[in-house]
Formats: structure tokens, C-alpha cells, sequence
């Protein structure tokens, strides 16, 4: 378990209301609204340039909103704002250590940071680096450095933990690692607010998720509840060797497909029963004198309803 020092918070641990921030002609964060419920991981979904950092920093005190309203444990930045960060553990997308301190060194100073926690000792054993407790930062891969990063947030035993894309370039055996870390922190009462990238990565932490694109929320729920709104298990998508195109209301008229669409030369299927709707699909395709340049099928995700509602993909740039 977490070493426990606080009394986790109760009620809303985040509350943002009509948020706002522009950065000159580019609206970054276009009237936001959320709420984090305490003891939930909550994940904010989208693609790069979605809004997702500019929303978290401002949640975290280090940047300030145009408009709107952000309530963090119950308080608004501007008044105490030391007391509230000791409540608070930050983890960024890029945190910048001392090379030449040693893990244990590093734990300490921030550590030092604040009034109470758990000994350094403690958290660096929690994320399985006590081997590495007297090297440089500077030797330690970078699987090493997130969990570094992730017990100097841990280590002013927060009752809220930002994590802005924790597991991002990570190898999945440290992922799941990380994974493993957040769930039992999770487990201990406390809420976080997650960013990722990784659709299974919210899938498999986050009790509910948002999913932002251009600063604006576009669908909030618990992950399979948001999967099951495409009434849709599988997808399936496909391309033709030719550039030729098929009549998509011919595509959405086999058995088993829910829903059809081309976007950039990729057929698009949303299947309800994948056993019936292949056999369909191949004849239909035959029918046609369609070639197949590329084919392939998986379990619907989070992924495909982001796709669903913006046409694209996550991780697109």
C-alpha cells in the first residue's frame, strides 16, 4: 500500500467550470468543463494540440485560465496556495532532475519540499528502485526516471495526483509497471488526473475519462460505457489496391455492420458480429472485383470512438 500519512479528501477533489486560455489567435482551451470525484482516476483524453497540458498546468497552479472557475480540493488558486500544494503531487510530461545527484538525493530534496509524507526511503522502495538508491540520475534508463519522477509526486503523500502522460516513450514491461503503482495509489482513497496517449492505458486505470478535441470536452463517460455507445464490438478496416471506391450504403447493407465510412482512402466498419459480417464482406468485395491492399480487425476501443467523433486518430500529430 501507499504510506498513508493524510486523510484522503472527500467529495469533488477538481472542479473546473467554463475554462478558458488563448494564446494569441489560438484557442487553446475553448469553456472546459469537469470534475474529478475524489478516489477516482480520471483520464483526459485527446489528441496533441487538444488542450490537455494547458488544462492540467492550470489545475496545477503553474498557469492561469482567461475565464472560468478551477477548484482544487475545494480551494481556488490565489489564496493559501502553499498550503494547497502540499496536497498535491505533480507529476510532468518532462521533469528535468540533477544528473549528477544520486536517486536517494533527489527523493530527499523534494521530500524537503514539504511538512509531512512518508521517508524517502519508503517511496523509493514503493517504486522498486532501491537498487538504484545511491546512483546518478544521470545512469538511470528512462523506465527508471518515470518512477523517479512518479515517487517525488508521491512523496508529499498528495490526496491529488496530476500525471501528465506518466508512461509516454516507456517500454511496456515499465509501463505496466507504472500501471501497477497508480492502481494501488488509486486503491488508497486518493484521485488523480491522468493524460495519455495509450488508449489501453485509460481503458485499463481510469474509472471515467473525457475526451477533449480543440479545447472542447466531446464525450465524457466511463470507458466501456463510451466504447459501448458505438453498439459496435469489432471494427474492421480495409483498402483497396485500386483507387476505386465502393458504395458505402452497400458496405452498411452486410449483416453484422452497424455503421460504414471512408475517410483518406480507409474503409471504416463498425461490426456487431464479426463471424457474419466478414464472409459478407469478402463476397461483396468479390462481387465488385475489388482488390485488398490492406485488411485487419480488432476489438472495438477508445481509440474508435474518438475516431467516430472527430474522423481522427489519437495520436495523430
Amino acid at each position: 500500500m501507499i504510506p498513508r500519512m493524510r486523510t484522503p479528501h472527500q467529495g469533488i477533489a477538481l472542479q473546473v467550470r467554463n475554462l478558458r486560455k488563448t494564446y494569441q489567435d489560438v484557442v487553446a482551451v475553448d469553456g472546459l468543463d469537469l470534475e474529478v470525484h475524489s478516489g477516482e482516476c480520471f483520464g483526459l483524453l485527446g489528441p496533441n494540440g487538444a488542450g490537455k497540458t494547458t488544462t492540467v498546468e492550470i489545475c496545477e497552479g503553474l498557469n492561469t485560465p482567461d475565464s472560468g472557475e478551477v477548484l482544487v480540493l475545494g480551494r481556488g488558486w490565489g489564496h493559501q496556495d502553499r498550503e494547497l500544494r502540499q496536497r498535491l503531487g505533480i507529476s510532468l510530461q518532462e521533469t528535468q532532475f540533477s544528473e549528477k545527484l544520486t536517486v536517494d538525493e533527489t527523493v530527499q530534496l523534494f521530500r524537503s519540499f514539504y511538512d509531512r509524507g512518508p521517508w524517502p526511503a519508503e517511496v523509493i522502495a514503493m517504486v522498486q528502485l532501491q537498487e538504484k538508491a545511491q546512483s546518478r540520475v544521470g545512469s538511470l534508463s528512462g523506465g527508471q526516471k518515470q518512477r523517479l519522477a512518479l515517487a517525488c509526486a508521491l512523496v508529499g503523500d498528495p490526496e491529488l495526483l496530476f500525471l501528465d502522460e506518466p508512461t509516454t516513450g516507456l517500454d511496456p514491461q515499465s509501463r505496466r509497471q507504472l500501471w501497477e503503482l497508480i492502481e494501488r495509489f488509486k486503491a488508497d482513497g486518493r484521485s488523480i488526473l491522468l493524460t495519455t496517449h495509450y488508449m489501453d492505458e485509460a481503458e485499463r486505470l481510469c474509472d471515467r475519462v473525457a475526451i477533449v478535441d480543440h479545447g472542447r470536452m466531446i464525450a465524457l463517460g466511463a470507458p466501456q460505457a463510451l466504447i459501448a455507445r458505438l453498439e459496435a464490438e469489432h471494427v474492421v478496416e480495409f483498402a483497396l489496391a485500386e483507387p476505386s471506391a465502393i458504395d458505402e450504403s452497400l458496405l452498411r447493407a452486410i449483416d453484422g455492420v452497424c455503421a460504414a465510412e471512408r475517410r483518406n482512402g480507409t474503409y471504416r466498419l463498425q461490426v456487431s458480429e464479426l463471424h457474419r459480417a466478414m464472409p459478407s464482406l469478402l463476397a461483396e468485395l468479390r462481387r465488385q472485383g475489388a482488390q485488398l491492399a490492406e485488411l485487419r480487425t480488432h476489438s472495438a476501443t477508445l481509440e474508435d470512438v474518438f475516431v467516430s467523433l472527430t474522423g481522427r486518430h489519437l495520436r495523430d500529430e
